[in-house]
């Protein structure tokens, strides 16, 4: 199974100078959760934020730089490259930026959503569109604004029809 997973303003704002506009403990929890000891998919930029790693996750870096190498996470320079080194019974979970969540909308087969409830006109990198015409709302978990949370945001899990 394929998986989107982000985290997206009302106009699909993801980020801004490869950063988030947001922090939301909870979330990074629940992204935690849901991608530990599975496959994730990045962009080359998605990864170089990291100051490390990610724990208890494969990670696999699309770049368009050959020689970009042993940087502690495989490397490909395909999404179709990167599909093929995650063949194994985990799960695989494209984690970003804007263009790789792209170039996966049309092979993934689900789409884990936190959809955080402002605007940010700032933003410079967005999630792509996508139609209930082919997705399905599967559930929603609303969480409110808090004294941790300066936005409300919903869990919203999507499938392909």
């Amino acid at each position: 199974m394929i998986t989107l997973i982000a985290a997206a303003g009302e106009n699909n704002e993801l980020g801004k100078d490869n950063d988030l506009l947001w922090h939301l403990p909870d979330d990074f929890k629940r992204f935690k959760k849901i991608t530990s000891h599975h496959f994730i998919i990045m962009g080359r930029k998605t990864f170089e934020s990291f100051p490390n790693p990610l724990p208890n996750r494969v990670h696999i870096v699309i770049t368009r730089d050959r020689k970009y190498g042993n940087v502690g996470a495989e490397v490909v320079h395909s999404l179709e490259e990167a599909i093929e080194k995650a063949t194994s019974k985990k799960d695989i979970f494209v984690i970003g930026g804007g263009e790789i969540y792209k170039l996966a909308m049309d092979v993934a087969d689900k789409i884990e959503l936190t959809r955080v409830h402002g605007t940010f006109e700032d933003a410079d990198t967005f999630f792509p569109e996508f139609s209930e015409d082919e997705w399905k709302l599967i559930s929603e978990e609303k969480h409110g604004k808090d004294e941790k949370h300066k936005y409300a945001f919903t869990y919203e899990t999507w499938v392909r029809k």
